[in-house]
């Protein structure tokens, strides 16, 4: 069984439940990845947060975050209170580590004015009308192995985005040959922090793919961080099958959304 750490951090119960209703509902690796620690490119121009402008309330944000019909090729499920102070506890056995952990957490990195969370499942396909038992039962499987993708926005004042999307840069950096993330008494060792596949999106992004030993076993995590003025957009993705895919149709939904 994998790392309750690992379930809760990125609220893996409730995707179990998504992954059901996305088999009911129905709907219509990549390459390895290298092991060096510099994030994907970005796009080509670091633009700064506006000059003056004014962070985002919680209201706001909700208001622009990725909702189910931003994303009909997935199941999507506001992130509830519970869930979010509960991931709210994730630390890392290294400080310098911590920007990692808390955008893996749906936490916003530093001190935000504004958060807002919400969580998608790719829906599996769905089996043919007339298909037996076997493979209803394989298709049911295939919708708990789907990746599921934590989103955060966080709004800053000032150079808040900029210093936080900064914080996760270099824990990238720092951290490359691992840490353990813990959450209320549970651990989970990360052994890699690598390069993720190219991401461009906002005013800068960065993307990397996470290793980790869940308890003997290797699993692969995406994540991707986007700042678009003075809001920071976090995507954590995980599969109960182990290896993640990178949210692309996310990303790219959210971002779409933030201008």
């Amino acid at each position: 069984m994998r790392s309750t750490l690992v379930r809760r951090s990125v609220l893996t119960a409730s995707a179990v439940s998504l992954a059901l209703l996305a088999t009911a509902c129905g709907s219509d690796k990549a390459d390895d990845k290298k092991a060096d620690a510099k994030p994907s490119a970005a796009s080509s121009s670091s633009a700064p947060a506006a000059s003056g402008a004014k962070a985002k309330t919680n209201a706001e944000l909700a208001g622009v975050i990725v909702t189910q019909a931003d994303l009909p090729n997935h199941v999507v499920k506001e992130a509830t209170p519970a869930e979010a102070a509960a991931a709210a506890g994730a630390k890392s056995d290294k400080p310098q580590c911590q920007p990692l952990v808390s955008a893996q957490s749906m936490n916003p990195v530093g001190t935000a004015a504004g958060t807002a969370r919400t969580k998608a499942i790719a829906k599996p396909k769905e089996p043919a009308a007339d298909a037996g038992p076997e493979e209803k039962a394989k298709a049911a499987m295939g919708a708990l192995a789907g990746t599921v993708t934590s989103v955060t926005l966080a709004s800053y004042e000032g150079k808040g985005a900029e210093e936080a999307f900064a914080a996760v840069k270099t824990a990238g950096t720092a951290c490359a040959g691992g840490y353990t993330g813990s959450q209320g008494g549970d651990a989970l060792k990360i052994t890699k922090v690598g390069q993720g596949a190219s991401v461009t999106a906002g005013d800068e992004a960065l993307a990397y793919t996470v290793t980790g030993d869940a308890d003997g076993e290797a699993m692969t995590m995406e994540l991707v961080v986007v700042r678009k003025g003075n809001t920071v957009a976090t995507f954590s993705a995980l599969s109960l099958a182990g290896a993640a895919d990178q949210p692309k149709a996310v990303v790219d939904a959210q971002a779409k959304k933030l201008g």
